[in-house]
């Protein structure tokens, strides 16, 4: 530290007296003491109060220049040193030495800057201001042809500091996909594929650029997909491949690259990663099988990727999917039955599966989940057979497999991602299933639990979904004596004025599921269901729905068929009247649409009949 002091000492004067010879053995001293204790020495430097001298030592003419850059680029290793190389105002003939062309300067000129930028607010800010990253990104573009070991060390400096620049800042971020930072990049990689750092640091860059949506549509105008699968295939180690996975994740996330990564050959990638670690203990193992699952189902999310994988459900990959099902990890069990879901997102697809069995699969898969309880494989199975079910000539044949009856062991579940895709899987079920409605809706167990969950106000879904199954079992159900009985339960459970909320829903075929479903309730035992009509406010519901001129046709239209229906209750007539219904339903009558105006005519007759 003695021997930094001096040298600093004779900096000082040698600097005023530009003794060049002085200068570059102080610089050699500062050096040695930064590469034996950087910090110590960072320190030093600025409380002798060197930094505002180093701007006039960075001059393009200087053999100096080189050395003062790579001693900013050391000190600027610690966080406390680089708004102190901002205030200093290095930044601006650092930047004017961007456009030197000898590569010693440019070396350290770029590492310089990265490290005042890693982390620093500052220095991004005064990088940005003096026009650095476009000068950089001009740099790469030049030099992204030239193989040459100095070049590339280069390169790799150059796309560092235009990653520790842009690095959790979208507006820097999105400065460099306008640049075309992007095309540049994915052509470096291609062309020093041989070269590991200057790999890694490419790979960085796209993590970095990546998560940005603006980016997505850049990317796929590149090759990109066949580099990265190209890359991936020569890889051996995990971190390797992690850092291509890293990539790959938020890349798969737009649906034309998911279809070029599967064009270019990933999924055999990830399929052998399976293959190799299925069996695995080892941490990184079971990372790198996650990690492919994942992905792999990602890649299913995309329409086109999708079908062209699925092979009209002969595919190899479809088969391989298959297989996941039964294993005993979890994770594949995961990832297959989410598998299962993303290919069972059209009707062919669907129809396909339930007649090749794998509706037997999801059942048998769920059946060692009730007690295992893994609730991610729970969610992933009942969201492939809510998807399954959605095609009408499906429903009858997955009932017959007695998927409502594996379906009801969950209802016992405390999470709701398992209880909302539950409810979706027994709703899709039951639509226009006469007997399995009227069987469900007999089930004293399940209509308590749904009335329960029409009251989870903290799970907007799971509420949803149960007021559209309590719903759905009223409207569904055919046979006079078994359609009475699931009233009777609904009203006895306290269901109807959830049912007289769904009805004030801002979503369309939940008001309309709701209205139908209590107009069956007031036609089949209004007597019943009288108080708790008058409890929830249903005539003040009604009203509004008529008035209110948003409200769609066939919410008017159903909402008078329930008016006409509560006419026969004494307090309900007496509320109907006081509120003036008569005024709105006459204004109705000239509505737009002929079965709204026809029913406000009749509506408006009966009205007038029992007034």
């Amino acid at each position: 530290m003695d021997n930094l002091s001096d040298a600093l000492e004779k900096l000082k004067l040698a600097s005023t007296d530009s003794i060049t010879d002085s200068v570059e053995s102080c610089l050699d001293c500062l050096l040695k003491a930064l590469v034996n204790n950087n910090t110590e020495a960072s320190a030093k430097i600025q409380e002798m109060g060197i930094l505002p001298m180093l701007p006039t030592m960075l001059t393009p003419q200087s053999t100096c220049t080189p050395k003062v850059a790579n001693i900013i680029a050391e000190m600027a290793k610690n966080e406390f040193m680089r708004s102190a190389c901002v205030e200093a105002g290095l930044i601006p003939p650092l930047i004017q030495l961007l456009n030197s062309t000898d590569q010693e300067v440019l070396l350290q000129t770029g590492r310089a800057l990265g490290n005042i930028c890693y982390d620093s607010h500052e220095g991004r800010i005064a990088v940005d201001l003096a026009g650095g990253a476009q000068i950089v990104a001009e740099h790469i573009k030049t030099l992204s042809q030239n193989t040459e070991v100095a070049n590339e060390k280069l390169l790799t400096v150059f796309c560092g500091m235009l990653t520790n620049y842009s690095n959790d800042n979208d507006s820097l971020q999105g400065q460099l996909i306008s640049m075309g930072v992007i095309p540049t990049l994915v052509k470096l990689l291609g062309v020093h594929s041989h070269n590991t750092a200057l790999t890694e640091m490419c790979l960085i860059a796209f993590g970095n650029l990546a998560e940005l949506e603006s980016s997505k549509e850049q990317f796929a105008s590149t090759n990109i997909a066949e580099e990265l699968v190209c890359l991936f295939q020569k890889q051996t180690e995990h971190e390797k491949k992690e850092m291509i996975f890293e990539v790959l994740a938020p890349l798969a996330e737009n649906d034309v690259i998911k279809l070029q990564l599967v064009e270019a050959g990933l999924v055999e990638c990830l399929l052998e990663v399976v293959a190799q670690t299925i069996d695995g203990e080892r941490e990184e193992e079971v990372a790198q099988l996650k990690t492919a699952s994942d992905l792999m189902v990602l890649l299913l999310l995309g329409d086109e990727s999708m079908q062209k994988l699925f092979e009209g459900g002969k595919g190899s990959v479809f088969q391989r999917v298959l297989s996941w099902i039964p294993s005993h990890n979890h994770q594949l069990q995961l990832a297959g039955a989410l598998a299962i879901a993303n290919f069972a997102r059209n009707d062919g697809n669907c129809i396909h599966m339930v007649d090749t069995g794998i509706v037997q699969k999801l059942l048998e898969l769920l059946d060692r989940h009730v007690v295992e309880g893994n609730v991610t494989v729970q969610h992933a199975a009942l969201s492939a057979l809510r998807n399954l079910a959605i095609p009408v000539v499906n429903k009858s044949k997955m009932l017959s497999a007695g998927v409502a009856d594996v379906v009801l062991k969950f209802l016992q579940s405390e999470m709701p991602p398992v209880q909302f895709k539950l409810l979706g899987t027994l709703r899709m079920l039951i639509d226009t299933q006469v007997e399995a409605a009227d069987q469900l809706g007999a089930n004293t167990k399940l209509v308590e639990r749904l009335v329960e969950w029409c009251e989870a106000k903290d799970h907007a879904g799971v509420m949803g979904e149960s007021n559209r199954l309590l719903s759905a079992l009223i409207r569904h159900s055919k046979s006079k004596v078994r359609h009475q009985e699931v009233v009777k339960m609904v009203i006895q459970g306290d269901g109807v004025k959830h049912l007289v909320t769904m009805a004030t829903s801002e979503h369309i075929i939940m008001q309309n599921e709701a209205l139908v479903a209590l107009g069956l309730i007031a036609a089949l035992d209004l007597v019943a269901a009288e108080k708790h009509f008058v409890a929830a406010d249903l005539v003040a519901v009604l009203h509004k729905l008529l008035s209110d001129e948003r409200s769609a046709p066939e919410i008017k239209y159903n909402s008078m068929i329930l008016i006409c229906a509560v006419m026969g209750s004494e307090p309900l007539h007496k509320e109907v009247q006081t509120r003036a219904f008569i005024n709105v339903v006459s204004k109705l009558r000239s509505h737009e649409n002929k079965t709204v105006s026809h029913q406000a005519s009749l509506t408006e007759q009966r009205l007038t009949a029992q007034s």
